[in-house]
């Protein structure tokens, strides 16, 4: 079937069939979507078979709750990212922190603290590297910023987020920190470790017919809000993962990838309340003003709630 035909009768479907006042919005994506969806069956010649078996492939991925985890798998979180950058830098808004992709493990309500947060239980700090991380929010005036929100998550040593993973209490590994009045945020927790895709799970199954692994190296994601100001939603990647430049979310960029360093002086050590040596990680945020003008910042989203 030639694409002109296709696109008749996706138009006929679609459009010309509506018996009542329809949402323009979802008519037009919903028109493109069929109609591409029906140029790729004619073009690959896909199967009845291939088809509903796709259809029972998506259908399983949600009844997972994975969608969220193939998404970014597919590249298609990042590409939205992508879409994004391109419409701050047209709008004037270049300049801050590279965001990153949000993922699907993020849980609203985090304990809230001013200035710094010990993020972790306790239960792991025999087996895991202590972390400190501390750095400033910056305004888009470029003048320290107090009183801005910094919303932190990460997973524990076995790649496992709170309330996801139901050994850990609630909200472990996850803290809200408003800035002092130096614009400074500190947080003291565990060396996260990378996770991968469940391996019985819809995600890797597709990732494995594509030839692909489903690892992610060790982050720390973050929410960053104040007013007149743009959320950044970013993350930042541990320096040396195995997986640092080969990440299946596509979330590794230049600017995200702040030095470790590790402290084994004793006096620094005791001053920290820590026995062992730990990891120590500056990283600064610097977020851009709102523009009523531009696109939004804020993306409207389903988030699991506790």
């Amino acid at each position: 079937m030639k694409h002109t035909d296709i696109e008749k009768l996706a138009k006929e479907w679609i459009v010309d069939s509506a018996d009542s006042p329809a949402n323009k919005r979802v008519q037009e994506i919903t028109l493109r979507l069929v109609t591409d969806l029906c140029k790729a069956i004619e073009d690959l010649d896909i199967t009845p078979t291939e088809f509903w078996k796709g259809l029972e492939y998506f259908s399983e991925a949600g009844a997972r709750n994975e969608l969220g985890l193939l998404a970014p798998g597919i590249g298609l979180e990042r590409f939205l990212d992508m879409r994004s950058d391109e419409a701050d830098e047209k709008a004037g808004l270049a300049g801050g922190t590279p965001r990153a992709i949000e993922g699907p493990l993020y849980v609203a309500g985090a304990p809230e603290s001013k200035g710094f947060a010990r993020m972790d239980d306790g239960t792991e700090v025999d087996k895991a590297e202590p972390l400190f991380m501390q750095g400033t929010v910056y305004g888009a005036d470029g003048k320290p910023l107090p009183n801005a929100k910094v919303e932190m998550w990460h997973a524990n040593t076995l790649g496992g987020y709170s309330f996801f993973d139901k050994t850990q209490p609630a909200y472990n590994l996850r803290r809200t920190i408003i800035t002092d009045d130096n614009g400074r945020y500190a947080m003291q927790s565990i060396m996260p470790n990378g996770y991968g895709c469940p391996p019985d799970g819809s995600t890797q199954a597709l990732l494995d017919l594509l030839g692909r692994h489903g690892q992610r190296p060790a982050h720390v994601h973050y929410f960053v809000t104040a007013p007149g100001h743009r959320k950044l939603t970013t993350q930042i990647n541990i320096d040396g993962d195995k997986y640092l430049w080969d990440d299946f979310a596509f979330a590794s960029r230049e600017g995200l990838v702040p030095p470790v360093v590790r402290v084994s002086d004793p006096a620094e050590m005791k001053a920290k309340g820590v026995s062992k040596p730990y990891a120590s990680i500056d990283f600064d945020l610097h977020l851009v003003v709102e523009k009523p003008t531009a696109a939004s910042g804020i993306v409207d989203r389903a988030h699991f709630t506790a």
